[in-house]
């Protein structure tokens, strides 16, 4: 796609990308769709397992250190500064670093809403600047701005020039997308539009965009190893980092979901390639990944080298709890980039997946290809049956219900306590980090196993459980159902 950085709004990922929150079939049906263009989204009736996109877009932003966030909207828009706030400041403290960033609503009022109130909002991000002197100020909307058509546009036009630092308008308004993960492109335009500058000379730096950094020492180890510098996106990452992005060697990501927008955006832009490979989780995600950026950044021989000297540690011990391992059946929902990735993992663990339930699914990518991931599935025959944004609770119950899994996998912590209370030994994959490489993917393959050995946790907690769902719910065909829900 061509990237328009002039202006600050940005399309949906149902309107660019064509991305769904309603489908149940299977792997096959769903790629053969998306290839020949006849996917199309379907409209729930009732759902509850999503987020609000703002969420996702300024707790990007407010995860950059020593930047202003201006909440443009009603008190009850700005309750994630608090949990933003604590993230920000407990990921910052794990670094050894300070983030003085700040969160500010303007809570809108009544009057507000009826005559508009651009004339505070500019007040605002003045004061702001000179109390608090922030590297830079994302000035965001939301609903209630959105429905009455405040333009903070004009506004922030009209005050950057009184200030040094660069202003930057983001639109997060959250009723203008179902899928959270606009939230991604929004703090990603934001960026790419206000604060990337043209490329003074290349860098060994790679651009590396993830949630919260928690592997950040041994992922500079591992490149130091190639002679390269990875710069950790956006958790304490600094304005001066940001805009430099444009001089690196590439750009990748732990998750194609997140840093999507932004590779391909610095790749159309300003030619830093974007590593389009498998998410680097599991031993053969991991190592498409190591060889692609090898061959990007000329360093094939120094990752072949590491890649032999890891192998020779990490594959017997691997192999031998897959023997373990071998012919389980489980269940996960993740979100789209995990679903289809952790997938993949299962699969080389000896572990068949039985049903894999989305939060959405992105038809393309901004390249207009489909997701890497499903490729991969499909190009070594992998198919089970999937559906789309059907988490709720008595939905994943019902499908558990079904297929007596050995395992439930979710990257919701909620979802696995339902499970567990039903009496499915459940595995939350929390961390970002939690499959990465060999290290990693061992860990995994031994919590997988310590999970599955001891279930009298979830045993006596069913029998002691009394759970809302009947038998008549039970009883329900689950595709049969989903195909009601999202018609």
């Amino acid at each position: 796609m061509a990237f328009q950085l002039s202006g600050s709004n940005l399309g949906t990922r149902e309107n660019r990308l064509g991305s769904i929150t309603g489908y149940v079939g299977d792997l096959e049906d769903l790629a053969s769709q998306s290839k020949c263009g006849t996917l199309t989204g379907c409209s729930r009736c009732f759902s509850q397992s999503s987020t609000c996109l703002s969420g996702c877009a300024l707790g990007q932003l407010g995860g950059i250190r020593d930047v202003a966030i201006i909440h443009h909207g009603p008190a009850g828009c700005s309750a994630t500064a608090s949990s933003q706030y604590i993230v920000t400041n407990q990921v910052a403290a794990k670094r050894g670093v300070v983030n003085s960033s700040v969160y500010i609503g303007t809570d809108m009022d009544e009057n507000d809403t009826i005559f508009g109130s651009t004339d505070a909002l500019a007040e605002i991000i003045l004061e702001v600047n000179r109390r608090y002197h922030p590297k830079a100020i994302f000035v965001s909307s939301s609903c209630a701005t959105g429905i009455i058509g405040e333009d903070i546009d004009s506004v922030v036009d009209e005050v950057k020039e009184a200030i040094p630092v660069p202003v930057i308008a983001v639109h997060c308004e959250g009723f203008k997308s179902r899928i959270w993960a606009t939230g991604f492109d929004i703090s990603d335009h934001a960026v790419l539009s206000g604060i990337v500058e043209p490329p003074r000379k290349k860098q060994n730096t790679i651009n590396f965009k993830n949630f919260y950094e928690s592997a950040r020492n041994e992922i500079i180890e591992m490149f130091q190893n190639f002679d390269l510098e990875p710069v950790f996106l956006y958790a304490n990452a600094t304005v001066e980092e940001l805009k430099h992005l444009s001089e690196a060697v590439a750009t990748t990501c732990i998750c194609g979901t997140l840093g999507n927008y932004l590779g391909n955006g610095l790749e159309e832009v300003y030619g830093v390639p974007y590593i389009r490979t498998i998410n680097p989780l599991g031993i053969t995600g991991f190592e498409t990944w190591l060889r692609e950026i090898g061959r990007v950044a000329g360093k094939q021989p120094q990752v072949e080298r590491y890649i032999e000297e890891q192998r020779n540690i990490y594959i017997p011990q691997i192999e031998a709890v897959k023997k373990e391992l071998k012919g389980l059946k489980a269940v996960l929902g993740m979100g789209p980039g995990y679903t289809f990735e952790v997938t993949r993992v299962l699969n080389e663990l000896g572990i068949e997946v039985v049903w894999a339930l989305a939060w959405h699914y992105d038809k393309r990518y901004e390249n207009g290809e489909i997701p890497p991931a499903m490729s991969y599935l499909l190009e070594n025959d992998i198919n089970f049956e999937a559906s789309v944004a059907d988490q709720q609770n008595f939905e994943v119950m019902n499908i558990l219900n079904k297929f007596r899994p050995d395992l439930y996998l979710s990257r919701h912590p909620g979802s696995t306590v339902w499970a567990i209370k039903q009496g499915t030994p459940a595995v939350y994959v929390a961390d970002e980090y939690m499959i990465f490489g060999y290290k990693h993917t061992l860990e995994f393959a031994h919590a997988i196993l310590d999970t599955i050995r001891n279930r009298s946790f979830e045993q006596n907690l069913a029998k002691r459980v009394k759970l809302p769902y009947t038998d008549w719910w039970y009883q329900q065909e689950v595709g049969k159902f989903l195909e009601e829900a999202i018609s």
